[in-house]
């Protein structure tokens, strides 16, 4: 097995990382695409091909075995920072936010060291939309796979990468992504739609000046919503204040993130969502967008002005650059595009950058926005999300009804604001996650917190699991639903209509598949996935205030064939790191579900 060890700009040794300031953040620097060995050639006009392998190759039966070995090491840490121009404290992967971007080919194995560089906060690693096939002790949820990674500890994550796309990694740890960590996956690999240059992951994020974790603490512990103050375009932006009147003020004004163009160039742009609490709109002035994949799944190109993409989810997107005669202007506006509707912000103008075809230029965009933000939180229209492999729902297994309803905090014993399923709310102990009890060969599950077990018939045929979420609030509030281990296929997402049962509606013809999707305010989403990767797998919402709430449950698949699936040696880092968490004494005790 060929081993490649990768030292990307901002990759630091753990002890040297400790000294790194970080007062001034960088984003991710340009990438470019690996080819792949053999067979068709992937380049800018043939992006279908990858090796002996294409977009018509099921990839949740097959993938290549390249015989490589990715390795990366990345340090969690806490510091100073202000990636707008006002200072705060931030926790970062090598002191960027975001991170830096993680790149393997489809069929390399990754190995990640993760060392926790913080004095007093436990940390754990989420490697989000990944299948993790019959390894879900290295899924990152602290509490279900593992326990929390304790100051001074190294642990190690193994997988295969049997996906290709646009993904990204972060803390499953509380609301530690919330403070700056996360990072970027490309897993290069076919595209269905021909592009010139890989810009590599976009980050649109929402910012607060107070740190979350003061948030939850002050606000959202009592169900209130906090309302943030501005956001990010990859880890940076602009803020107006006075460094003589306040001291936190930096005096820079921050900065823009900005793109340079080439015209008649076409440009791959990987676009993420790791907001707290934002659903974005995102356009840039004047040009026009080609969808071509969402999540991990690649889907029949489509064209557009704007995107609009809710929490944990991604859309790879083109943008061709306009041709010489028409860039006269040189500067447009690239615009996160902030949807009031679905969240309160201070500052939602203001959450911009700037596609230059000027180098030089350092001229202030004077273009205006043709793109009328949506009335709605629930995502691009379903009905243009048709994946290019198409693969059909055949078999349902069992059918699991789920209402999201509220509990306020000390109703029935809730010590902070709970959302509930079924009128149990996700409550976890990183001390003592869930394959450990499943390694213990205890039966508890289903268990009064939200644990279910799911156990297929073994009849040989292909079997699904339906989940109905159903939100009997009447808040209207949308939620963006992300299922571990597993991508799901959509059967029927309708906004304020109670769901009675009948499945005579449910798209079961190649509906759309991905791993986060949007629970529509007084409706009900119906998801199926298939029974086909043993684990303790975690569903939830993806607003990170809900999630610290408890809107969350887990699936214990084949909970008898979880063990024999897994590698001895991640076994062994599970009880290891296990061990030093419990001899740890917390500094901050948990105060939240823990997810």
């Amino acid at each position: 097995m060929k081993q490649t060890l990768l030292y990307l700009s901002g990759f630091f040794s753990a002890v040297t990382a400790l000294t790194l300031p970080l007062d001034t953040l960088q984003s991710n620097p340009h990438l470019t695409p690996l080819k792949p060995r053999q067979g068709c050639e992937n380049t800018p006009t043939s992006r279908e091909c990858w090796g002996d392998f294409n977009l018509d190759t099921n990839y949740y039966t097959t993938w290549p075995e390249t015989g490589e070995t990715k390795e990366y090491w990345l340090s969690v840490q806490a510091g100073n920072c202000a990636p707008d121009g006002y200072r705060r404290t931030c926790m970062t992967f090598n002191g960027t936010i975001p991170g830096p971007t993680i790149i393997a080919d489809w069929g390399d194995n990754l190995v990640i060291h993760v060392t926790n560089n913080m004095r007093d906060n436990g940390t754990s690693i989420h490697w989000h939309g990944l299948h993790m096939r019959n390894n879900s002790l290295n899924d990152g949820v602290p509490g279900v796979t593992q326990c929390g990674i304790p100051p001074g500890e190294t642990q190690t994550y193994r997988f295969k990468v049997s996906q290709y796309g646009s993904t990204w990694y972060h803390s499953h740890f509380s609301l530690q992504y919330a403070e700056g960590l996360f990072g970027g996956m490309i897993f290069n690999g076919p595209a269905t739609a021909d592009y010139d240059v890989d810009l590599g992951p976009l980050f649109l994020s929402d910012w607060g000046h107070t740190e979350g974790f003061h948030l939850w603490s002050t606000t959202a512990k009592q169900g209130i919503p906090p309302s943030l103050d501005s956001g990010l375009i990859n880890g940076t932006n602009t803020w107006t204040c006075d460094p003589a009147t306040d001291n936190r003020c930096d005096g820079t004004g921050g900065k823009k993130h900005e793109i340079i163009f080439e015209p008649n160039t076409k440009y791959l742009i990987r676009l993420v969502n790791p907001a707290i609490d934002a659903v974005w709109d995102f356009s840039i002035d004047k040009h026009t967008l080609t969808v071509i994949a969402q999540d991990l799944v690649a889907i029949k190109p489509y064209t557009t002005d704007s995107v609009q993409i809710s929490m944990g989810q991604r859309y790879d997107v083109i943008v061709e650059a306009k041709p010489t005669e028409a860039t006269a202007d040189g500067n447009y506006w690239l615009r996160a595009g902030f949807i009031g509707r679905c969240a309160p912000n201070v500052n939602p103008l203001n959450i911009t950058g700037i596609v230059r075809y000027n180098a030089d230029s350092t001229a202030e965009p004077t273009s205006t926005s043709d793109n009328v933000l949506a009335d709605s939180c629930n995502g691009e229209p379903l009905a243009s999300l048709i994946p290019r492999l198409e693969l059909d729902v055949e078999n349902i297994f069992n059918t699991t009804l789920e209402n999201v309803r509220t509990r306020p905090k000390g109703v029935d014993g809730a010590e902070w604001f709970q959302w509930t399923l079924n009128s149990s709310s996700l409550h976890l102990d990183w001390s003592d996650p869930t394959l450990a009890m499943v390694f213990r060969n205890e039966t508890l599950f289903p268990t009064p917190y939200n644990v279910v077990g799911v156990q297929p018939s073994n009849s040989g045929e292909r079997e699904w699991q339906v989940l109905v979420i159903q939100d009997a609030t009447g808040f209207g509030i949308s939620h963006p639903i992300h299922l571990h281990g597993h991508d799901f296929w959509i059967l029927a997402a309708e906004p304020s209509v109670t769901f009675n049962g009948d499945t005579s509606k449910f798209n079961t013809k190649n509906p759309s598949r991905r791993d986060v999707g949007v629970l529509p305010g007084n409706g009900y989403l119906a998801i199926a996935f298939e029974l086909d990767n043993p684990g303790a797998w975690l569903v939830h919402c993806h607003i990170a205030w809900h999630a610290s709430q408890g809107l969350s449950l887990e699936f214990v698949e084949s909970q008898d064939r979880i063990e024999a699936g897994l590698q001895q040696q991640d076994k062994d880092e599970m009880a290891r790191i296990c061990r030093a968490w419990q001899n740890w004494p917390q500094v901050h005790p948990q105060e939240d579900s823990g997810i």
